[in-house]
């Protein structure tokens, strides 16, 4: 699942580790992400201790063995981690599937845990980027869901992704036990706070349009038509019943 930052792409990786079939991956190119950026994130030397720093080593493991065996494997990646000198030929073994959300949305919630942001901080030119080579690679548009449509309609929402993925939709998807889990990535106390506290969707802040300063408008108009592109693509909440 391809995604960026406050996508809710964590309650996401909680709907599926849910299941009683699959087993969930949290970041795992976010360690490799730093080394090679130098950049300063919270908890940066939490990260880089937890993970693989060098990425063909998380990309190998990518696509290895599913751990514990389970049927299904959820990885949460994020598109921003994808930088120039990461490989993505790994990413041809998977099934791919992109979580979107508004860029005014996104922005709103990022700069209440991190003050600083860049367009490339928000991921969504590179998860456009993502989605054009999957859909050239594989000769259709991979399946995509909106954030808002999965917190207004989850269970449609969910379902329609399950199919589209070939898999059975699972009730025990729409609601978990509050709390962390130990799949959750170093960086949880920094970031997972608000999912952290959710027992489902019904539970998670109700999407709302978002009012942005100058500085953050200019990034959110920079990053709406590739948004745009990869919404026309969605799964549209309501279509199953």
């Amino acid at each position: 699942m391809w995604s960026g930052p406050r996508n809710i792409s964590t309650a996401m990786m909680r709907a599926f580790e849910n299941r009683d079939d699959t087993v969930v991956s949290d970041e795992p190119f976010y360690a490799a992400y730093l080394a090679m950026t130098g950049l300063d994130h919270p908890m940066r030397a939490e990260v880089l201790a937890s993970q693989p720093n060098d990425w063909r080593d998380v990309a190998a493991t990518m696509t290895g063995p599913v751990p514990g065996g389970r049927p299904l494997w959820y990885q949460k990646h994020m598109s921003h981690h994808m930088i120039d000198g990461i490989g993505l030929d790994w990413s041809d073994a998977c099934r791919n599937a992109f979580l979107i959300r508004a860029p005014e949305q996104v922005l709103a919630s990022y700069v209440r845990k991190r003050s600083e942001v860049t367009l490339d901080d928000i991921g969504i030119v590179r998860q456009a980027e993502l989605f054009d080579r999957v859909a050239q690679r594989s000769g259709s548009a991979p399946p995509v869901i909106e954030s808002a449509d999965v917190l207004a309609a989850p269970r449609q929402t969910l379902a329609m992704l399950c199919a589209a993925l070939g898999l059975a939709f699972s009730e025990r998807m729409l609601g978990w036990p509050a709390g962390p889990r130990a799949s959750d990535g170093v960086w949880a106390p920094a970031w997972y706070d608000v999912v952290e506290r959710s027992t489902g969707f019904a539970s998670l802040p109700a999407t709302t349009e978002a009012e942005l300063p100058d500085a953050l408008k200019t990034i959110a108009d920079a990053a709406r038509s590739f948004y745009d592109g990869m919404a026309r693509w969605r799964l549209v909440a309501g279509a199953v019943s």
